[in-house]
């Protein structure tokens, strides 16, 4: 419930499955969602999977999910007296740590609809005051709030973390682990909206904090990991995740650092977002750097349309496209809507160039039927208000390219003068602090 832990080894990769490198930074228990997933996808030897899951299961207190692992794998239906032992301690170990906070949480229940409730301050106060409270209350709510977490009961887990957030101290030594905690836990129970204040939460601690830069580097990649769950699962998260990803130098330099391979979600969250089409530049430009680093069909997608304008390539990779999101837990949700704008960037694209093609040209560069093209061409005229005319006698598509309007020419500069003000904002900053440790330094010689 910490902070991610060590990686078990998993089966050796399939062709661009990111799994096993997304687990490295993900806590055990995000990790089995992602595990299940590939079971049913039956990508990899599912015998060897089962076995992978048993090993990971049995390092948790999830006593039933190993049980039912084991008979899974046909290890029997009769729960092992091992297993029977480590059930009865793990249920003893339970009621004494709720009876330690037990008096606690009954004065929480009665304050639960009081407006105390809402400032951490009088709360606490409260708790002082009237209820005897000290911090090794803290320390037991925490303690029984992670063996729960352990044991996969994540929504009474959520309640403890929520009340040693009202409680503790941001100085706290397990402050950032509850933080941690809290977030794991709104993911597995699908509390999306908490999830994201949680997300948010914990990036400004870890941003203000006085971490070290690797300290500092190694969390946010944590938060990019973690944070992908929740953007691809958040109605707000399309537009969250570029805002976050690409438009924050720290973050930025996180993924090109340590984890080039989260360029898939970032495309993928520009390719379906078409409000955000002015990220494509700058996003591009990163793919482009990264591309001796990581590649996948997403990403060169975006290279074979954009820097090379092949189409036929580009027409390829989208297929391979498919496959890869198909197989992939994050945004597997996405591949319908992927697919219909990957056909309209190449459409839009391709009309810039040429401004009279033929149906069945186009339908083969869309992997469709001619009928089913011009189908698409006219709802997306229609939906879209394209300045674009079909002529069915000939089967032509004939396009108009209007100038951008001078509203979206000033969103565009806004938005590219906000990222390059950030950036240089950090250099600022980071030119005062190594000019003051400077100072400090040479003053030791005095």
């Amino acid at each position: 419930m910490v902070t991610p832990t060590e990686t078990e080894t998993m089966p050796q990769p399939h062709k661009f499955d990111l799994t096993a490198k997304n687990c490295e930074f993900l806590d055990r228990h995000l990790t089995f969602p992602l595990l299940e997933f590939l079971c049913i996808k039956a990508i990899y030897n599912k015998q060897e999977m089962l076995e992978f899951i048993l090993d990971t299961v049995n390092k948790t207190n999830m006593i039933d999910y190993i049980m039912d692992t084991r008979k899974r794998l046909n290890l029997g239906d009769e729960m092992p007296e091992e297993l029977n032992q480590r059930k009865t301690k793990v249920l003893q170990t339970l009621k004494e740590l709720q009876s330690e906070v037990a008096p606690i949480m009954k004065a929480t229940e009665i304050l639960k609809n009081s407006e105390m409730m809402k400032d951490s301050k009088t709360f606490l106060n409260v708790l002082q005051k009237d209820y005897n409270f000290k911090s090794e209350n803290v320390e037991s709510a925490y303690k029984l709030a992670k063996y729960l977490y352990e044991c996969g009961n994540y929504q009474d887990s959520t309640s403890y973390l929520y009340f040693c957030l009202l409680v503790m101290s941001p100085n706290d030594k397990n402050y950032l682990n509850v933080l941690w905690g809290k977030l794991a836990a709104e993911i597995l129970i699908l509390n999306w909206s908490s999830a994201l204040e949680d997300l948010s939460r914990l990036r400004e601690f870890i941003d203000n904090s006085n971490f070290t830069p690797m300290q500092a580097l190694q969390q946010r990649t944590w938060l990019i990991h973690w944070g992908v769950l929740v953007f691809f699962n958040h109605p707000k998260g399309r537009d969250l995740i570029i805002e976050m990803f690409l438009n924050k130098p720290l973050y930025l330099n996180a993924i090109q650092t340590m984890c080039p391979h989260i360029l898939r979600y970032l495309a993928t969250a520009v390719i379906i977002n078409r409000q955000k089409r002015n990220a494509l530049k700058d996003l591009i430009k990163v793919i482009q750097q990264e591309s001796y680093n990581y590649r996948d069909p997403i990403t060169e997608f975006l290279e074979c349309l954009y820097v090379n304008f092949n189409f036929e390539q580009a027409r390829m990779k989208l297929h391979e496209c498919q496959t890869v999101i198909l197989n992939d837990f994050f945004i597997v949700s996405c591949l319908d809507e992927f697919v219909e704008n990957a056909r309209l960037m190449i459409f839009e694209t391709f009309c810039r160039i040429h401004q009279c093609i033929t149906i069945s040209m186009f339908a083969d560069k869309l992997n469709m039927k001619p009928h089913d093209a011009e189908c698409w061409i006219v709802n997306l005229i229609r939906n879209a208000r394209l300045n674009a005319k079909i002529d069915s006698k000939l089967g032509h598509v004939v396009m108009g390219t209007p100038p951008l309007s001078p509203y979206q020419q000033l969103v565009e500069k806004i938005d590219s003068l906000s990222v390059r003000s950030e950036h240089l904002a950090g250099l600022v900053d980071r030119k005062n602090k190594q000019k003051n440790q400077e100072s400090i330094d040479s003053w030791k010689y005095y």
